[in-house]
């Protein structure tokens, strides 16, 4: 279990840096009002972007920490644990900005209150690992249920504002993520058996036509509008279907007493409250604002002025 919680927190750091970076760099989608509609393309265009590409990377790493740390710990455990993924991002946009001179007691209650909140459920549930593998029926409504979820998640988000189709696209991500960890859950029992054991399992090839599918979607959300309305639907969306497809999948169990499922709840409410709270960060929201047209140009005239 501790390799395990290590191991997310390494894959949290990597997904952090990547969901900075992959935000800068769709800077310049949202601000030529490039992104209308569904665009099966705009990965492509947004892979030009130099950062953009250094997020992809950083994404591609923790996936591979996250893969290994479901070989040696359940979703219900390893999940939550990736949500302190913004706990980073806000921790290195504060360094950055200079501490807690321009930081509000507000922004780091609600980093308080989410590792209260994750520490809180992790405790209460003490997660244990079940089987290794789901019958086919059960991953067959598994799969329709989660697409089901997401679709309609996707159909709010058609023709609102950019915050509505930000949050609406957020929420249909995580819960693409969290169907993608259940997945990569399946893929990781069969990795001791070497490349012969992955290529010819049917959840190598699920993976990858979900994965290209969830980081459409994550692209979207994030060119979609701002990122304090789309990262809540990230953090919160992939742990709770995660921990639900851990119980309905692989029989993960998890504290069942009144007391351990009040604690539970009351954990994720917390978890939640802060992300909410933290997603809305002067510190996440200025950094990743697209510049207004025209501001490199003014920059420029303004430095010839002064040195004329």
């Amino acid at each position: 279990m501790t390799l395990a919680i290590l191991l997310s927190l390494v894959a949290s750091l990597c997904t952090a840096t990547s969901s900075i970076c992959q935000r800068l760099g769709a800077r310049h989608i949202e601000r030529c009002g490039e992104m209308r509609g569904f665009d099966a393309w705009l990965v492509f265009r947004l892979a030009r972007q130099p950062v953009w590409l250094l997020g992809f990377v950083s994404m591609l790493a923790g996936f591979g920490f996250q893969i290994t740390a479901l070989r040696y710990g359940p979703l219900a455990l390893v999940q939550p644990i990736l949500a302190v993924e913004l706990l980073f991002v806000f921790g290195y946009l504060a360094l950055r900005s200079g501490g807690t001179r321009q930081t509000r007691w507000r922004e780091w209650g609600a980093a308080l209150a989410m590792s209260v909140g994750i520490s809180v459920f992790l405790r209460a549930a003490a997660p244990t690992g079940g089987q290794d593998h789901a019958p086919a029926t059960q991953w067959w409504l598994a799969g329709a249920g989660t697409a089901v979820a997401a679709c309609i998640a996707v159909a709010v988000s058609r023709g609102g504002s950019p915050t509505r189709r930000a949050a609406s696209l957020g929420v249909a991500t995580g819960i693409t993520w969290g169907f993608l960890a259940a997945v990569i859950k399946e893929l990781s029992s069969h990795l001791s058996g070497g490349p012969a054991a992955i290529f010819t399992n049917w959840s190598a090839y699920v993976l990858m036509g979900v994965g290209i599918l969830a980081m459409l979607l994550t692209s979207h959300a994030i060119a979609a509008g701002p990122l304090a309305a789309s990262q809540p639907g990230f953090t919160i969306g992939d742990p709770v279907t995660a921990i639900l497809l851990g119980a309905f999948l692989f029989s993960e169990r998890l504290g069942a007493s009144p007391g351990a499922l009040a604690a539970e709840v009351a954990g994720l409410v917390v978890l939640a409250l802060g992300v909410w709270t933290l997603s809305g960060s002067a510190l996440i929201t200025e950094s990743t604002k697209p510049p207004a047209p025209g501001a490199g140009e003014a920059q420029n005239r303004e430095l010839t002025r002064r040195s004329s």
